[in-house]
């Protein structure tokens, strides 16, 4: 199988193309750089610099190519409240750009990271027949993104599958300077002995998946047949609060911590959590890597750093 993956130095991006690479398979990778990095790829990996938008540059690199994996996009909830525009354009435009190179070049298969965000605050598990409630510029960009990909899919016969990933989480998980992933950010507060930040009350639950189980839900989704048209969600399945999460870490440390809670900045919805119904089913994804064993992972990378 030959594979275009965007975004492709990013954390999952990279991820994803190395375990293609060991299972034996062409990968090609395009990013921007704007947060990747091309050291993590293995060097059989044919990376570009790029932008999806740029479609001469995406018909050339998808010659040859079976598939497409679009895990290209700006992804803080926070930042996007601040800069829509550069949000839509990004997400939603250049998936429409790099879904016209695609046609032009006669690669027919697409595989949307799409995200669980877009479902907003439920009171149970998120089934993909759930209304979505999206609550931030970047949910509505991804959840636009989905319904243009299996539009213009249908239109153009293409095939399309998206994939509602909820936290990923992971070794060389990058901890941004501004708004951080929440585990990154606690496991590197922990380990510098310095306060432990919760925003909100930490009663607010997610749905943290390991990076593996959702590299393997990626690959499923790239090659699976009888997908076209659907969404399907890519979670671990079970809701951890963050006062809970915390204190994994603090078991995986041998260590209590304690939380310096700050209620000027809120927590995000209260719930979010993924039915995984659908992915056993037409995926035949299990998520096999609890969170106390992911995260003493997260947290022996870390270590070994420095």
């Amino acid at each position: 199988m030959k594979v275009l993956i965007t975004g492709g130095a990013g954390f999952l991006g990279s991820a994803l193309a190395n375990a293609l690479i060991a299972g034996g398979h062409t990968v090609r990778a395009v990013d921007d750089l704007s947060s990747g990095d091309p050291e993590r790829l293995n060097p059989a990996v044919h990376f570009q610099r790029g932008d999806v938008a740029d479609i001469p540059r995406m018909w050339t690199m998808l010659q040859g190519v079976d598939v497409v994996c679009h895990l290209a996009a700006r992804v803080s909830v926070s930042e996007s409240v601040l800069y829509p525009g550069e949000y839509n354009a990004t997400n939603v435009g250049g998936t429409i750009a790099l879904l016209q190179a695609m046609r032009d070049a006669g690669v027919r298969r697409f595989v949307l990271a799409s995200s669980g965000a877009v479902y907003g605050d439920l009171d149970g598990p998120a089934r993909e027949d759930d209304a979505p409630h999206p609550n931030s510029p970047y949910a509505v960009s991804k959840l636009a993104a989905e319904h243009f990909v299996h539009t213009i899919g249908g239109l153009w016969g293409m095939e399309t599958v998206a994939l509602r990933i909820f936290n990923t989480y992971g070794p060389g998980q990058p901890h941004r300077a501004n708004h951080p992933p929440v585990v990154p950010s606690l496991v590197r507060q922990a380990l510098s002995g310095g306060s432990i930040v919760v925003f909100g009350s930490g009663r607010q639950q997610r749905d943290f998946v390991y990076i593996d189980d959702v590299v393997n839900a990626l690959t499923a989704a790239l090659s699976g047949q009888g997908l076209s048209r659907l969404t399907i969600n890519v979670g671990s399945g079970v809701a951890t609060s963050i006062n809970d999460l915390v204190a994994t870490i603090g078991r995986a440390l041998g260590r209590d911590l304690t939380p310096l809670r700050v209620s000027q900045e809120s927590g995000g919805v209260s719930y979010l959590c993924a039915d995984l119904t659908r992915a056993r089913e037409r995926l035949g994804f299990v998520a096999k890597t609890g969170l106390d064993a992911g995260l003493a992972r997260v947290i022996e990378a870390y270590r070994a750093r420095k």
